[in-house]
This record gives structure tokens, C-alpha cells and sequence, in this order.
């Protein structure tokens, strides 16, 4: 480690803490904000500081809100009877980016600090379906019997998001649980 350059030794292994990012990419970024674009640099500084500090878990799904409760949550125009169940906030932001579901949320972060007292108080507020939209796994399989148990006395009707082939992707690179789903869960054309 070359000590003259300790403060931008720091920024290249802050930059690595975050996800895919290696000491390379980790190296050309701290280059291109300290040395080619500073102001650039400034601003990710400044806007990482603000989320930070305004940032934080929306009381009643668990996504990401500046206030107490998110914009889902507050909009009165979201379909009630629908609640999807997601394994993050991240996953509620590319739903709604792509703006594929209208309901509201529930983040299951996970299975030890799922509280399904707070799960039936949303239940109870006139939802019909619940959508689990997680990543298909046998532990999350047991997750979604776990909670359709907990839940079955609302009787609620329990979907969740399809899974199969991939759209441009040969038979030879899928999995076989996946293969399997496809055929089993195959419809008319």
C-alpha cells in the first residue's frame, strides 16, 4: 500500500464494500472523482450523506420512505386486495419501476424477524390475494407454506410470480428445478 496516498488507499477500500465493485473498478472510480471530475464527486458525497440521513424503513411494508410511512403505503389509489411479498426493498423498487404491480408491499428480510402479527394487521385491512414474488428456492418454498399457514384462516387465494425458461436462453443452460417449474407449470397457446 503506498502510505503518501492514504486517503485515496481509504476511498479505494470504502468503494469496495459495495457490491460487485472489485479493487479495479474500485481504483477507476476514486480516480475519475478525486482526480478527472470532482465535482461529480462531490455530488455522489453529498447525495449518499443526504440518503443517509433521510433514509429509513417504512413503518408498515418495510420498504425504503423518507417518512414514517412510503408513498405506497400513503397512496389511497393502490389496490388493497392485492399484497406482494418481496424478499427486499430493492425488489419494490424495480416492480414499481416498472410499474408491474399496483398493490401494496410486504418485505419478508427474513424468516427470524418476520412478524406475523404485523403481516395480519395488513391482511386484515381487505386484502384478497397475496403475491409471493421471491426468488424461487426450496427454503423459500417452505417459507411461503409457513406464512399461507399462518394466514389461512383469512382465506386469502396465494399466488405467486411465475418461474421457467428465460426468454432467449437454450434448454442446455437451465436448471433443473427451473426445467421442471416450466413443464409443470406449462400453458395453453
Amino acid at each position: 500500500m503506498n502510505h503518501s496516498l492514504e486517503k485515496f488507499n481509504r476511498l479505494v477500500e470504502a468503494l469496495q464494500l459495495l457490491p460487485t465493485v472489485g479493487k479495479k473498478s474500485a481504483t477507476r472510480l476514486a480516480y475519475y472523482m478525486i482526480m478527472k471530475d470532482s465535482m461529480s464527486g462531490m455530488k455522489i458525497s453529498h447525495a449518499i450523506e443526504d440518503a443517509l440521513g433521510s433514509l429509513k424503513q417504512c413503518a408498515s411494508c418495510g420498504g425504503m420512505s423518507e417518512d414514517e410511512l412510503c408513498y405506497i403505503c400513503c397512496d389511497e389509489g393502490r389496490d388493497e386486495r392485492l399484497l406482494c411479498i418481496v424478499e427486499n426493498a430493492k425488489d419494490i423498487l424495480l416492480l414499481e419501476e416498472n410499474g408491474l404491480f399496483d398493490g401494496r408491499y410486504f418485505v419478508l428480510d427474513s424468516l427470524e424477524e418476520l412478524s406475523i402479527s404485523h403481516l395480519e394487521e395488513i391482511v386484515k385491512s381487505g386484502v384478497k390475494e397475496v403475491v409471493f414474488a421471491i426468488t424461487p428456492s426450496i427454503s423459500n418454498d417452505a417459507v411461503i407454506l409457513y406464512i399461507e399457514d399462518k394466514l389461512r384462516a383469512y382465506e386469502l387465494n396465494f399466488t405467486k410470480i411465475a418461474q421457467g425458461v428465460p426468454t432467449g436462453v437454450s434448454l442446455e443452460n437451465i436448471d433443473l428445478l427451473s426445467l421442471t417449474r416450466a413443464l409443470e407449470d406449462r400453458v395453453r397457446v
